[in-house]
């Protein structure tokens, strides 16, 4: 028997655990669903969901999956989302993309993108460098500090800053290349990435 229907039958004859799992089971998949359309509200979009679920438990009679179910109200508790936001309330699916009616989405989403891309960098750089980066934008930890973690100087410091800085962004350019990003949102990165906006201290810009 199909574990999702073996879950719900008990679930529908009571047993609360049942139902408990066969959400468990589903959840990512469900939240996956809306992260990409409606960003930091994809959470509560996928409680709802299952929410609905619960409501209409005894509607489901089998002719598709379960799985297929939960998207099915997934699907119209994001149309029921969106037509409530200002003049969406009789858009035309078919016709206006939900970045029309969100424009802050596609900021939101690149930015994520760019996170994304930030950590696969920075796990893909030498240990050392990794560890000197985030010491030193995530603990904000200085120059002084870090020559003593790292046994070394701050001007030796600063120096190995720039260049894993520069390490950095050369790896993060190769990801966009390859078209390496999925949103995730964390705003401990915003620091990392606004350094390598910058541009160099002038004193480091000629080091090799």
């Amino acid at each position: 028997m199909d574990p999702d229907l073996e879950l719900l039958e008990r679930w529908r004859a009571g047993d609360s655990r049942a139902g408990q799992d066969l959400f468990a089971r589903h959840f990512s998949d469900i939240y996956r669903f809306f992260e990409y359309k409606v960003g930091a509200d994809a959470d509560e979009l996928a409680q709802r969901t299952f929410m609905a679920c619960i409501t209409a438990r005894d509607r489901f009679r089998g002719s598709s999956s379960f799985r297929t179910y939960l998207f099915a109200i997934a699907r119209n508790q994001l149309y029921t989302f969106l037509r409530r936001l200002p003049r969406a309330e009789h858009v035309d699916f078919e016709q206006t993309s939900i970045v029309d009616l969100m424009p802050s989405l596609g900021s939101q989403l690149g930015r994520a993108r760019d996170i994304e891309r930030l950590r696969l960098a920075l796990v893909s750089l030498p240990a050392e460098q990794q560890l000197l980066l985030e010491l030193h934008y995530w603990h904000e930890l200085d120059a002084d500090s870090l020559a003593d973690v790292f046994e070394s100087t701050p001007g030796a410091i600063r120096v190995r800053l720039l260049r894993a800085r520069r390490a950095l962004r050369a790896q993060m350019a190769e990801l966009e290349l390859a078209g390496a990003a999925a949103p995730t949102g964390d705003d401990s990165q915003d620091s990392m990435l606004s350094a390598l906006s910058q541009p160099e201290p002038a004193e480091l810009a000629s080091e090799p």
